[in-house]
């Protein structure tokens, strides 16, 4: 295990505030946030009268359970600009997702949310143990995706040196690590595993590289990937959380000192947990969707922001603020197999358990009939070499059995060679491919 860095001495009063000092703060801002939507924003004063709620009605932030949900669907039918609550020409900069699914969802900035985002950003790096005058290694995508933007302004907003890389050209990315030797590197977690593959490729020890730090996000990891990533590159391996609809990267970030779950920056955003079926609010602790509302935005203030991820909000502990569990997977990412609900996660926790086999993993389901068919992919790792067919199907045996005791679905595992598996070079890993939705 990497040594930790200390934490930054240099914290914000609010991070140190009393929970009453804090849900002040949340309270006088959800009002003004409320109003803000409901006086701008034609669907939002329609979706409040709807259910009867005005934000007058806020009284305490329990309250807010009374008023509407937002999901991705609101903002695609209000594409593109239909949620803003400022003028068009007071918008700075738009960003937008893939619209893989439809159509794009687009989030809007004025300058004081670039400001705000750029704080928190650069908040989430020192809490990282970042420092001023550290350098950082920029692998997130810049564009339309938020996270290569967001990292940048907050890493110069924290006073970095930024190598605006972006994603792909991997050879090139190991090179630049070992030419400028920074200290912090920001990415997704599998697009990290792929820069340590390439280490390797070319003859070099990750481990042995300047980085200190890797903060990694936009997509679900497990600590058995954290532990993995941590071995191979000798680094401090810290979870960063955003989605763009709420802001992009920076709503929530681990300090390197605990590593016990983001931290969610609670001055701005409000986080709820609700049955992911019902709707209804959970308490504290138990697993459930999470659900955003802005607190401070000007031009796309969110209400209830449907996130689809699974997790639990947490006590305080490193930080004044309430932290989230790691995401466990999606409401929409999660397969019924045959009866039985399977998140992706839990075949990448068998995986990574084996020291023979890599992090990349592949989850393919199709239907014979009326039956659920799944079938995993996992790779030797590239040390490992060229085993004997029978040594390979061992290797799947032992995976197969896992799935089966700790899941409880029958699969077929198939071990692959080393980089047999497409790599993602510039965002989110592809793990599940699922061709019933395509025959349905």
């Amino acid at each position: 295990m990497p040594a930790k860095r200390p934490a930054p001495g240099d914290l914000e009063p609010i991070e140190t505030a009393s929970r009453d000092e804090i849900t002040a703060l949340q309270l006088q801002r959800l009002r003004a946030t409320l109003q803000h939507a409901y006086d701008q924003v034609p669907h939002y004063r329609q979706a409040f009268d709807a259910k009867g709620v005005h934000p007058s009605d806020l009284k305490q932030l329990g309250d807010l359970a009374r008023f509407p949900f937002t999901d991705k669907k609101d903002l695609r039918d209000n594409y593109p600009f239909g949620l803003f609550a400022v003028p068009r020409r007071q918008v700075v900069r738009i960003h937008a997702s893939s619209g893989t699914t439809g159509k794009s969802t687009v989030v809007g900035y004025t300058r004081n949310d670039i400001d705000t985002w750029a704080d928190l950003m650069a908040r989430s790096i020192r809490a990282a143990g970042g420092r001023a005058g550290d350098m950082v290694h920029i692998a997130y995508g810049y564009g339309l995706f938020t996270g290569g933007l967001g990292a940048h302004y907050g890493a110069e907003r924290a006073g970095c040196t930024v190598v605006p890389m972006s994603g792909g050209q991997t050879e090139k990315q190991v090179q630049l690590i070992e030419d400028f030797k920074p200290d912090i590197i920001m990415a997704t977690p599998s697009y990290m595993q792929v820069i340590i593959e390439e280490f390797g490729r070319q003859g070099l020890d990750a481990a042995g590289s300047s980085l200190k730090i890797g903060i990694l996000g936009a997509e679900p990891w497990t600590e058995a990937m954290r532990r993995d990533i941590e071995a191979k590159a000798g680094i401090d391996a810290v979870d960063i959380y955003g989605l763009s609809e709420v802001m992009g990267p920076g709503v929530a970030s681990e300090c390197i000192e605990s590593k016990d779950g983001p931290v969610i920056w609670e001055d701005h955003f409000y986080p709820e947990v609700i049955d992911p079926d019902s709707g209804a609010l959970l308490p504290d602790g138990e697993e459930g969707e999470l659900v955003f509302t802005s607190l401070s935005k000007e031009a796309l203030p969110i209400i209830r922001y449907r996130t689809r991820d699974l997790t639990r909000l947490l006590p305080p502990t490193a930080r004044s603020f309430r932290r989230m569990g790691k995401i466990v997977g999606r409401s929409d990412d999660m397969l019924i197999i045959r009866g039985v609900n399977m998140f992706p996660t839990q075949i990448e926790e068998i995986v990574l358990e084996h020291a023979r086999l890599s992090g990349q993993y592949q989850i393919l389901v199709s239907r014979d009939g009326a039956l659920d068919q799944v079938e995993v992919r996992c790779e030797l790792q590239p040390a490992v070499g060229q085993l004997a067919d029978s040594e390979m199907q061992e290797l799947g045996r032992w995976v197969q059995q896992r799935i089966k005791t700790r899941v409880g679905i029958s699969t077929r595992v198939v071990v692959l060679a080393p980089e047999s598996i497409q790599r993602t070079l510039t965002g989110k890993a592809r793990r599940v491919i699922d061709s019933r939705l395509r025959s349905a």
